[in-house]
């Protein structure tokens, strides 16, 4: 099964999109912000992170960077996640090392499908590492 880490500092936010994704099949986990994101990363060593990036003092684009930054967690495909939708926003989410930018209220379908686009990417990235 699949899992999922939300670091999300809002606790409504955390539940309401945590169990939409449980009822969709996904396995998810949570960390309430940035520091505990980058630690959650590491110890549950989740398939794809939904990384919110307003969180308090570290923001998801600092916590994305020290996730890619480790050998242990760099693959791990991070979906920034934001009620911001600047193109600035989007283009320093993808600078930080995010996959992919959404954003929040989230619209369920439109991230199922960049979810398991991501996850799709890392299965094509893991077959090519393997066969070379």
């Amino acid at each position: 099964m699949t899992l999922i880490l939300i670091v999300e500092d809002n606790p409504i936010n955390r539940d309401v999109l945590g169990r939409r994704l449980e009822r969709r099949g996904y396995n998810i986990r949570f960390a309430e912000d940035g520091p505990a994101g980058v630690q959650a990363a590491g110890d549950v060593m989740p398939d794809v992170i939904l990384m919110d990036i307003g969180l308090g003092e570290m923001d998801g684009w600092e916590a994305t960077r020290r996730i890619k930054a480790d050998p242990r967690t760099e693959a791990i495909p991070i979906i920034a996640l934001t009620a911001s939708a600047f193109e600035s926003d989007r283009v320093k989410s993808l600078e930080a090392g995010c996959c992919d930018f959404d954003t929040k209220p989230v619209d369920l379908p439109r991230l199922l499908g960049k979810i398991e686009g991501s996850l799709q990417a890392r299965a094509r990235s893991r077959a090519a590492d393997s066969a070379a």
